[in-house]
């Protein structure tokens, strides 16, 4: 068995990797996606025994590491994309979060006596997932201290449902389309436009596999401001207690990603998909197959509430509303 922290933390960073390079190397399992081959890698890890159920480093890469990801991640976010959105763009994310929200108070009534007090935050992780992606999740999940099993089960279940909804969502399309007029097609210019480096297109608009150039300053600098930002929040949440951490983090890292200094932070994205799938790798290990049993069905079940819930309203409400 694996127990050194460094052989520990090594092995954590070869799956990372590999999870990377076989979603690159592979269109098929890319479909998959390296958040899924990194959560995976841990699991086999972890159930044949390579590695231990509890080590220093688990504490470090759930604690500082994934805080650092999400840090980095906002730093990347450039809340100014939302005027290219346009109003009806964002009416309709306002209609689908919505929808989200009703799917878990719904998932929240039929399963609280299941789940008992881990109700109220299995609905809110699944409802940040769903609102805004597996920073949400993840940052969801940490503030509210969701347990490690259940976090688990609902990271196979939010898979499992995703995908089923993707491909509810590319058929349903062709079905509704005989109640919409068709809209307006843009002329095609034609014009094809190179990409850079020989990259496939594939590779080239993937945000993981984009070609950053960083300097020695800039990762310094992003490493810097990374601690910064985890060590404000964590010293405001203890000064402040009734706001957790994750609040104090995410709020300033928007703030400072929006100041001059920080407005283009390249590899702020690329760093912080890195250090969150240090994480993926870690909820694997922590995932022992006869625990997530217990909890997968239901789990799974509680997830397909709020993505049905939230299907209906967003189309019922695309339909009343004349959205395309």
């Amino acid at each position: 068995m694996i127990e050194s922290p460094l052989s520990l933390a090594t092995v954590i960073a070869a799956a990372t990797g590999l999870a990377f390079w076989l979603d690159y190397r592979f269109e098929a399992v890319g479909k998959v996606g390296a958040s899924m081959l990194a959560i995976i890698f841990g699991t086999i890890l972890s159930n044949v025994g390579l590695v231990p159920v509890q080590s220093p480093v688990y504490g470090a890469v759930g604690g500082v590491v994934t805080s650092l990801a999400i840090a980095w991640l906002l730093l990347s976010v450039d809340l100014r994309d939302l005027r290219k959105a346009g109003p009806r763009m964002i009416g309709a994310f306002a209609i689908a979060v919505t929808g989200t929200a009703l799917g878990a108070m719904v998932g929240a009534f039929l399963y609280q006596d299941l789940f008992g007090d881990n109700t109220w935050r299995l609905a809110g992780t699944l409802t940040g997932t769903y609102s805004g992606g597996s920073v949400n999740f993840v940052s969801v999940g940490r503030a509210f201290e969701i347990p490690d099993v259940l976090f688990a089960g609902a990271t196979a279940a939010d898979n499992m449902a995703t995908g089923i909804w993707l491909a509810v969502t590319l058929m349903l399309p062709v079905w509704l389309g005989r109640f919409y007029p068709a809209p307006p097609v843009a002329d095609e210019t034609g014009i094809t436009v190179p990409v850079a480096g020989g990259q496939s297109e594939r590779h080239a608009h993937h945000p993981y596999f984009a070609h950053v150039g960083m300097s020695a300053l800039q990762i310094a600098n992003l490493m810097a401001v990374g601690l910064l930002l985890v060590f404000t929040s964590e010293w405001l949440g203890g000064l402040i207690p009734g706001v957790p951490a994750i609040l104090w983090l995410t709020t300033l890292a928007l703030i400072l990603g929006h100041t001059p200094l920080y407005r283009e932070a390249p590899g702020a994205l690329q760093m912080g998909s890195v250090a969150l799938h240090f994480f993926f790798v870690l909820i694997g290990i922590l995932s022992r197959f006869s625990e997530i049993v217990t909890v997968g069905i239901e789990v799974f079940f509680f997830t397909l509430i709020v993505v049905g819930v939230h299907g209906v309203v967003v189309y019922g409400a695309g339909r009343l509303f004349r959205l395309d």
